[in-house]
């Protein structure tokens, strides 16, 4: 239950960055996603290679979440 929410934390962060910094150019289907550190719940770091090792990992977003729709 906890990697779930970090895992969520760690996506809304990562939505949330890329809208600060720019756009990112778009991954291929297969290609591996770069190592990104983001700020996780507790104040503590979640690098998304450290994650790997746990398991596989899969990032989502709610768009809508951040919009008036």
């Amino acid at each position: 239950m906890a990697v779930r929410s970090l895992m969520r934390a760690a996506a809304a962060a990562a939505v949330l960055t890329l809208g600060l910094t720019g756009v990112a150019p778009a991954l291929e289907v297969g290609q591996k996603a770069p190592d990104f550190t983001l700020p996780g719940p507790g104040g503590k770091t979640v690098k998304l290679s450290e994650m790997l090792g746990k398991g596989p990992i899969v990032l989502y977003t709610f768009i809508q979440a951040f919009t008036k729709t």
